[in-house]
């Protein structure tokens, strides 16, 4: 049994002549990002491997998360503009010692793909994450294996 973690990156601010891949986490994002991440521990969410689209908002999403399961992670472009087909091909080749995967990535792409995954329709905000369990053994086997929804978090669930 695997658990997939999608999650989006956090609020980003979009500075003038600043490139789309560069664009830097908000204030709120620099908060809510670490937030999620301490509510997912503290629930008990557990997280093998962190993998983030290179684009600045969603590494330093990822770097956040990270640092609060105390881990390393890596990143990949195919998560960066993301088709289903980029987020399959990260998946297909995720190591099989690794049993709960956590993606970040961008709108529209992240959301589209997380609606193929379940009836479950969730469109995810900034720092949202969407979670699902997938009956396989293999990464590899990640497109045909039965597929169940597990929860929606979104930086609304926080009590203020």
């Amino acid at each position: 049994m695997k658990t997939l973690l999608l999650i989006r990156h956090a609020k980003s601010d979009w500075p003038e002549d600043v490139d789309d891949f560069d664009r830097p986490l908000t204030e709120l994002g620099n908060i809510n990002a670490p937030k999620m991440a301490e509510f997912l521990r503290q629930h008990e969410v557990p997280i093998d491997a962190f993998v983030s689209s290179p684009a600045l908002r969603a590494k330093e999403t990822c770097r956040l998360f990270s640092e609060v399961y105390d881990k390393n992670y890596t990143t990949n472009d195919k998560l960066y503009r993301p088709s289903e087909a980029n987020f399959l091909s990260v998946i297909f080749d995720t190591d099989d010692r690794v049993n709960h995967l956590a993606l970040f990535s961008h709108n529209n792409g992240i959301s589209n793909f997380a609606n193929s995954l379940s009836d479950e329709i969730v469109n995810l905000p900034t720092s949202g994450v969407a979670a699902y369990e997938i009956d396989c053994e293999h990464w590899s086997d990640f497109e045909n294996a039965p597929k169940k929804f597990l929860f929606f978090y979104s930086p609304k669930n926080f009590t203020h």
